[in-house]
């Protein structure tokens, strides 16, 4: 399993729209991303995260290419960012 883990600097007030976003795209993610196995919200005092879950690292670093991810996510997203977001790909062991 690889993951897909991106950080939003989101302050308390934007989270209820932040999360609506994440409802919106999740089943699309899902439904039509090569190898999305899974989409999870975490909700943290200092930050929003959002961990998708992929087969192989190649499958999500090419999410971060689609219109799914550029054209609607970050769109959606950009508004109600206080600041930039941190992308990072993870491998399990």
């Amino acid at each position: 399993m690889v993951y897909l883990q991106i950080t939003l600097k989101i302050s308390p007030a934007n989270r209820p729209d932040a999360a609506g976003v994440y409802q919106r795209y999740k089943a699309p993610f899902l439904n039509t991303i090569a190898g999305a196995k899974s989409k999870e919200l975490l909700v943290r005092d200092e930050d929003v995260q959002v961990l998708h879950g992929f087969e192989t690292a190649q499958q999500a670093s090419a999410y971060l290419k689609t219109d799914l991810f550029n054209t609607d996510v970050v769109t959606a997203l950009k508004p109600l960012l206080d600041g930039a977001p941190d992308v990072r790909i993870y491998e399990a062991a």
